[in-house]
C-alpha cells in the first residue's frame, strides 16, 4: 500500500493535527508524520504547498489529499477496517460520531479560551460562563459514556472518540478545570496511553513559541 504522510503542526499546540495523529498511532495504523511548525500571525505559507485550505493536519496518500482531521480519521478508518478506529457496534459507532462532530463543531468558548499548551504551567486563569457551559457539557459526556462503557475509555478500549476529546484532556488539566474524580480518572487514561505520552514528548522538545496560544 502506498505510504501515509500526515502533515502536522506545532505539536505543542496544535490541537487539530493532534487528534488524527493520536487516532493513527494509537490503533497501529502505519503511517510518517511530518512537522511545519506555524508562523504565527502571517501563517505558515508552506501550508499551501501541501493543502488545499493552507491549514494542516492533512494526510497525504499518493495522489490524495484528505484535510480537516474527522475526515482524515475516517478516511483511515475505511482503509483500515482491522485497525478499529470506531467501535464495533453500529449504535455506540453512530454515538461515537455523534460525540466527535460535537467536538468538531462545538465548544468555541473553551478552545477560544484555553487553548491547547503541552508545556503550560498548571494554572488556572478567570473564565466566563460560558467556558465553563463548554466544561460542564463534556464532563457529561465523558461521565455517561464510560457508565455505559465501564471505561477506562469512552467505549471501552481507545478509539477516534478519544482522539478528538485528547486535547480537551490537556485543557482540562494545565488550565486547572476539574476536581471531579470521574473526570480525572478518564484524563489520566488518556494522559498514560502510550499514544499520548509520544506526542507529549515530542511537544515537550520544542522550542518554538507562539505568543497567541500562551494564554
Amino acid at each position: 500500500m502506498t505510504k501515509l504522510t500526515l502533515y502536522v503542526g506545532n505539536k505543542n499546540y496544535s490541537s487539530w493535527s493532534l487528534r488524527p495523529w493520536l487516532a493513527l498511532e494509537a490503533c497501529g495504523v502505519p503511517f510518517e508524520d511530518v512537522v511545519i511548525p506555524f508562523d504565527f500571525p502571517a501563517g505558515n505559507p508552506k501550508f499551501r504547498d501541501i493543502s488545499p485550505t493552507g491549514r494542516v493536519p492533512v494526510l497525504h496518500h499518493g495522489d490524495i489529499r484528505v484535510w480537516e482531521s474527522l475526515a482524515i480519521i475516517e478516511y483511515v478508518a475505511e482503509l483500515f477496517p482491522q485497525a478499529g478506529l470506531w467501535p464495533e457496534d453500529p449504535a455506540e459507532r453512530a454515538v461515537a460520531r455523534s460525540y466527535s462532530m460535537e467536538m468538531l463543531s462545538g465548544f468555541r468558548a473553551l478552545r477560544g479560551a484555553c487553548p491547547m499548551n503541552m508545556r503550560r504551567e498548571k494554572r488556572a486563569i478567570n473564565l466566563p460562563n460560558d467556558v465553563m457551559g463548554d466544561v460542564e457539557r463534556i464532563e457529561t459526556i465523558w461521565r455517561e459514556a464510560v457508565a455505559r462503557s465501564g471505561g477506562p475509555f469512552l467505549f471501552g478500549r481507545f478509539t477516534a472518540a478519544d482522539a478528538m476529546f485528547a486535547p480537551v484532556v490537556n485543557r482540562f488539566e494545565v488550565y486547572d478545570l476539574t476536581r471531579n474524580p470521574g473526570s480525572l480518572a478518564y484524563m489520566d487514561a488518556v494522559k498514560t496511553h502510550p499514544a499520548f505520552a509520544k506526542w507529549q514528548e515530542a511537544a515537550l522538545k520544542e522550542t518554538w513559541i507562539v505568543p497567541e496560544d500562551e494564554a
